[in-house]
């Protein structure tokens, strides 16, 4: 039976075909057009790049025009299918995973690490994810790269999602609507809303990128998603992109050494002057998913990743291409 991801995937897929996505129309090349770029809004962890951006916080070239493309979590990687956008974050698997279906995006450059977060209410008995076996879950849609990278790191450790919880798909803000009516048992979330989960007493029992550590042995970063746009589009506009990749590495630096603008732009997250408990927990719960490194350690991790979703059976093969072009951006 097709779900609704599949539906959405094909619809998308249609209309990149219509609009002429591979070679003309939305997706030409740039020349001295704007750069447009997909910016998540409230409830996003990129919701702060372009507040910081306007507020000096990389260099940007002059010559490098951006175009801020309104979207929301999980619906950014339509955008760059459908061609209303030429650059979006996209994680590995879900590059792998549509590939097959027509689409060849390629990932060019570092955007963020993983940041989901299995979250249970205070006065709940549940202290790891086999005690919540049989329970309802809430999470973003099985589309989502952080579902995705959920799914991967408990089969590592003998855990179905599918098959031990009942899973309830939604958006950020329907799940928290959810949780805290007590509808389902738990959330598993991204930031900035898991940081406002905990802060108003809810309690965290695991991150994905703990689980995804402690069943490989591998203590680097999880890389979540990168920077990506369609390969053929990407060739033809190296320097472009070359250039908004290393205002992105520029950017994330700047937050690992000054991560109180954080909370500084605590607004651009959704998040209210009233959540001061929040708002103090920004810098030191968001920093580190901002990634600073583009170079052989991600794409081993990356490899890796795809290694263990094909053995999983969460994605049917290796695609034919490389998910990811090292050549195309600066290394970090």
């Amino acid at each position: 039976m097709a779900t609704r991801r599949d539906f959405l995937s094909q619809a998308a897929l249609a209309l990149a075909g219509t609009a002429g996505w591979n070679v003309f129309g939305a997706h030409r090349a740039l020349a001295n057009a704007p750069l447009r770029v997909t910016e998540s809004g409230p409830g996003s962890a990129t919701a702060v790049w372009q507040p910081l951006l306007d507020s000096g916080a990389a260099s940007q070239p002059k010559d490098l025009q951006l175009e801020w493309v309104k979207s929301t979590p999980g619906q950014v990687q339509m955008q760059l299918i459908a061609g209303t956008a030429n650059v979006a974050v996209y994680g590995a698997l879900g590059v792998a995973e549509i590939a097959p279906r027509g689409a060849d995006i390629v990932i060019f450059g570092p955007a963020l690490n993983n940041h989901g977060r299995w979250i249970v209410r205070d006065n709940s008995s549940y202290r790891t994810p086999k005690d919540l076996f049989g329970k309802t879950i809430a999470t973003l849609h099985e589309g989502s790269d952080t579902y995705r990278h959920a799914r991967l790191a408990a089969s590592l450790q003998g855990i179905e999602l599918k098959r031990d919880y009942k899973i309830v798909h939604g958006a950020p803000t329907a799940n928290v609507a959810l949780f805290e009516r007590g509808d389902v048992d738990a959330v598993i979330t991204i930031e900035p809303t898991a940081t406002r989960l905990v802060a108003r007493g809810a309690r965290e029992i695991l991150r994905v990128e703990d689980q995804w550590r402690e069943a490989t042995g591998n203590q680097a970063s999880l890389f979540l998603v990168g920077l990506a746009a369609h390969r053929e589009w990407a060739e033809r506009n190296r320097t472009a992109i070359s250039r908004y990749a290393n205002v992105i590495l520029d950017l994330h630096r700047h937050i690992a050494a000054r991560p109180e603008r954080l909370a500084e732009h605590h607004r651009a997250y959704g998040i209210p002057d009233s959540e001061r408990a929040a708002i103090e927990l920004l810098p030191t719960r968001l920093k580190d998913i901002y990634a600073v490194e583009w170079g052989s350690s991600v794409f081993a991790n990356i490899d890796q990743q795809i290694d263990a979703a094909v053995k999983a059976g969460i994605l049917p093969a290796k695609p034919a291409k490389p998910v990811y072009d090292p050549t195309l951006a600066a290394s970090g």
